[in-house]
């Protein structure tokens, strides 16, 4: 295998504390995902040029930036069992989705000082369903929107949101569509769960026009997939110009993962990636939302972190 010589700075955020966030058996969003995700990555190429760094656990007050504190409240009381017909939560559930969006919290501010140009955060629970009052869909706190907010505080003042998980991110969407400083984008399958993401839903208020969603058929696939990555999005993110591009990063579009009606390929995941990449000269941030065959999933961040390296 030829060497690689890598243009970009890549973070890598993980801790352990992401694998005792514990499921019922069976449950698909388990903690052999992140284990999947490691090995493959250890084995590749691109490990010895990933920066490896550590979350630290958001605060409360980073969390109230797009939670009420009322739900935050509940959700520390709540004990274990079943939040809500989907999202379980276990002893160590709560302390894992503090660090989950610490990941992309720690993530922003590398960048903001230099240190890193791109980063994936390998974190669960996962975050796009979370609304502002209710876990829902596996997700407990919407990462990807404390990590938005909090890049706001510290300087990227316009950021774009680039969701590509095979269910559409309600609560993402629901966060930011009254702010034009904060442009949703996603694409997922549709009908399909949580039955929100229809394409005459463009924001309100002064946020009209920036939330785009772009419903996709079942058995879409590839060819779909890279006229929107590699020319709708591109041209998007180009006219808003922002700051910082953000990714809820959902590998269940994968043909082979069995919560998806999709049929995107490796090399389509390699494709929607390279779209994305190739659309601004920027700080990227990815973090992991759905991915449930372990194998699809490994390899699609597999293929992640090459692109993201640049190698």
């Amino acid at each position: 295998m030829r060497e690689i010589f890598p243009m970009r700075r890549v973070g890598l955020i993980y801790d352990d504390i992401y694998l005792k966030h514990e499921m019922p058996a069976g449950h698909p969003e388990s903690k052999l995902r992140l284990i999947s995700i490691l090995e493959a990555l250890k084995s590749s190429p691109y490990w010895n040029y990933i920066h490896c760094l550590k979350p630290r656990k958001a605060g409360l007050d980073e969390i109230a930036t797009v939670h009420k504190k009322s739900y935050i409240e509940r959700m520390r009381d709540f004990g274990t069992g079943y939040f809500d017909p989907d999202t379980y939560v276990s002893e160590h559930t709560l302390e894992a989705a503090f660090f989950a969006a610490g990941a992309v919290v720690e993530a922003v501010e590398r960048c903001r000082s230099g240190e890193l140009e791109r980063a994936f955060c390998a974190v669960r629970p996962p975050g796009h369903h979370a609304e502002a009052d209710r876990a829902m869909g596996f997700c407990v706190f919407n990462n990807v929107a404390v990590g938005a907010r909090h890049a706001q505080k510290i300087g990227y003042e316009k950021i774009f949101i680039v969701d590509f998980d095979v269910h559409h991110g309600n609560g993402t969407q629901h966060m930011f569509e009254e702010d034009d400083s904060v442009f949703y984008f996603s694409t997922h399958q549709y009908p399909h769960y949580p039955g929100t993401g229809s394409g005459s839903e463009k924001g309100r208020g002064k946020g009209l026009g920036y939330t785009y969603n772009v419903p996709m058929g079942h058995g879409a696939g590839d060819n779909e997939f890279e006229d929107i990555y590699n020319r709708t999005l591109p041209a998007l993110i180009k006219k808003f110009s922002p700051d910082m591009v953000m990714v809820s990063s959902g590998y269940d579009i994968h043909r082979r993962d069995p919560l998806s009606g999709l049929s995107v390929s490796n090399e389509g995941i390699r494709s929607i990636v390279r779209g994305i990449l190739s659309s601004a000269d920027v700080p990227f941030v990815f973090t992991l939302e759905g991915g449930y065959d372990l194998t699809a999933l490994a390899e699609s961040v597999r293929i992640t972190v090459g692109e993201l390296l640049g190698a």
